[in-house]
Parts: structure tokens; sequence; C-alpha cells
């Protein structure tokens, strides 16, 4: 299968190394990045898409998505999948899809979960939104990526997804980092508030999976100065967009708003950015009632 794969940074390069490794044939565009081992580098976005079968999107935002498409969905075969991997906004995940459609080109919106790491191993989940006919197409790709692919509907679905969950993982991350400073002011030791929390109602994935309490519970950023595995601005970036679709269809969304303003704080206005979203940990234990 031929694959043309535009975003090559952090997240698309590992992804589009596997699609080589596994013996695609992957034309790569960034503005910055390198080529990625066994893909080799067009000129612009729309040499690498131009005869692809595939054309995959790694990118930082809607507008920049939107972009590309207007360069590359021009150029692609009918028939064609445009599969973007992108975390964006659901109106513009809709609107490239709609593009799409009218030049034949089937679209799938597919975020993705797992991180750095999981790019790297390949074990990333797809959170898809499109036809069943396109996700068909692009499922083996999806496979050489990933781990997991859940098909959450329509086109737009696959973002939608995604932010509801972050909005989620940031909201539980908060209060998280809030019980350890809590627990700490109270005398408990981590380890004991670990091992009750844990195994009780307040078990959550932040919390046995990702904890944010060094030395304590499975090895995590935490353990290495909250080094980013998932930066504090890109859940500053996912929680935004969260609270711009809940403004979008009127839905009420005050612990996920709550979440937004204390990571806006931490990332624009403290040491956040480049740190770990974790990292609210030692903000918290450093801060009195009236700094909230």
């Amino acid at each position: 299968m031929k694959i043309g794969f535009i975003g090559l940074g952090n997240m698309g390069g590992p992804m589009a190394r596997n699609l080589a490794q596994a013996g695609m044939s992957v034309t790569g565009y960034d503005t910055a990045a390198s080529a990625p081992d066994g893909v080799s580098m067009a000129a612009t976005a729309a040499e690498a898409a131009k005869g692809a079968d595939v054309v995959i999107t790694m990118l930082p935002n809607g507008a920049i998505l939107r972009a590309v498409a207007n360069e590359v969905i021009p150029v692609m075969s009918p028939g064609a999948i445009l599969l973007d991997c992108s975390t964006v906004d659901v109106d513009s995940a809709r609107a490239v899809a709609d593009q799409a459609a009218a030049s034949d080109i089937g679209a799938l919106d597919a975020p993705v979960s797992g991180g750095i790491g999981g790019a790297d191993a390949g074990t990333l989940t797809f959170m898809v939104g499109g036809s069943a006919e396109a996700l068909a197409k692009g499922a083996p790709l999806l496979d050489i990526m990933g781990g997991r692919t859940v098909h959450c509907g329509p086109s737009g679905n696959g973002q939608a997804a995604k932010i509801c969950n972050n909005m989620i993982l940031g909201a539980t991350m908060v209060v998280t980092c809030e019980a350890f400073a809590l627990a700490d002011k109270l005398g408990l030791d981590r380890q004991a508030m670990y091992d009750v929390a844990s195994t009780s109602s307040g078990q959550s994935w932040s919390l046995t999976t990702y904890c944010p309490a060094p030395g304590v519970g499975p090895v995590s950023p935490a353990d290495n100065d909250y080094r980013p595995g998932f930066a504090s601005e890109l859940m500053l970036k996912d929680l935004g967009l969260a609270q711009q679709a809940a403004e979008s269809v009127d839905a009420p969304t005050p612990m996920g708003a709550e979440a937004l303003r204390q990571y806006t704080a931490f990332t624009r206005d403290e040491d956040g950015e480049g740190r770990d979203f974790s990292a609210m940990l030692p903000r918290f234990a450093a801060r009195s009632r009236s700094q909230s």
C-alpha cells in the first residue's frame, strides 16, 4: 500500500517508521522534522499525497488540518482515504470529511491515546469516526500503528471520544493530585494513601497507572522529575477543545471547565509548560488553600 504521511513530529515520526518497517511504501512531509527510518521525503504535502492509497496526517490543530486538506485533497485519487490522527476540534474534522466526500475520497478522524511511547511501540489506541467502508481500508494501517481501534460512529465522533476521554483524564488527575497534597498535610503517608485509594472507590487510571506521587505505584513521569509523557500544554489543548465542543452543543461541563482553569494557570502563568500534566502534585503540595 502506498502511504503519504504528513506531520512527522514526536508522534507522527514513529508511526510512519512503523508503517515503513511493516513493508508499506511511505512518503512523508514535514516542515521541520527529518525523515524517519524507511520513509522517503517529499518537498510538499501535495507531493506526498499524490497517488497515495491512504494519506495520514498528524498535525497540531484544526486550522492546520484544514489548510493541509485544501492542499492534498485536490491531488488525491478517487477512492483514496484521508486518515487524520491529529487531535482537533470536532467542527474541523467534520468539515474536512465533507470536503473529502465531495471529491469521492473517504475520510477518517482517528485521534490517538498512548503518547510517544505508544507511537514508538505501535500500541496506540485509535478512536475512529467515519464510514465503515473507509475504516475497512484504513484498518490494516491502524493495526500496524496501534493495539486497539474503536469505531465511534460517523465523522467527527473520533474527535468527540478523544476530548470527552481527556476531559475525564484531566479532571481526575487534578483531584488525584489534590488528594495526595491533602494527605500530606493531614500526616497520611503517600504509600498508605495509594494502598487505600487504589483498591477502593477512589481508584482511577490517574492513580493506579499514572500515579503523580514519586515512588508510589507503577513507574510514571513522577519518577523522572515529571519529564513529560503527556505534557501539560497538550492536556490544556484537549481541555480547551472539550470546552469549545461543550459550548457548541450547550452542554454543562463544570468540572471540565475547572480542570481547564487549573491547567491554564499551571501552564501559562506558572512553571507547567514542558512538564508532565501530573506535575500538578508538587504544585498543590506547595500551595495554601487561599492560592487555589
